[in-house]
């Protein structure tokens, strides 16, 4: 899980590790480059959830909303239903 700075992970490492099996899986909000380029092949693993680094000026409202559509997305996603507000990965927002 790297939620702090990009530079923290050699993700040249990272997906090899992932990609042999040595590591499971990862959770990332920040990468080497922002936004992460659209050729990674991080956007593309099955054990990688690339998440949005965000910074909020009222911490309790929008903590309450990022928490809300995490746990509706969650839902959906153990229902198989299709989840709301998904990066579009060609306009990245």
């Amino acid at each position: 899980m790297n939620v702090g700075r990009g530079a923290a992970v050699e993700e040249r490492a990272l997906i090899r590790a992932l990609q042999n099996g040595h590591l499971s899986g990862a959770g990332l909000d920040v990468f080497e480059v922002e936004p992460l380029p659209e050729e990674s092949p991080l956007w593309e693993m099955e054990n990688v959830v690339v998440s949005p680094h965000a910074t909020d000026m009222i911490p309790s409202l929008i903590n309450t909303l990022q928490t809300d559509l995490f746990c509706e997305n969650l839902r959906r996603y153990l229902a198989g239903e299709e989840l709301i507000n998904v990066l579009d990965k060609r306009l990245l927002y």
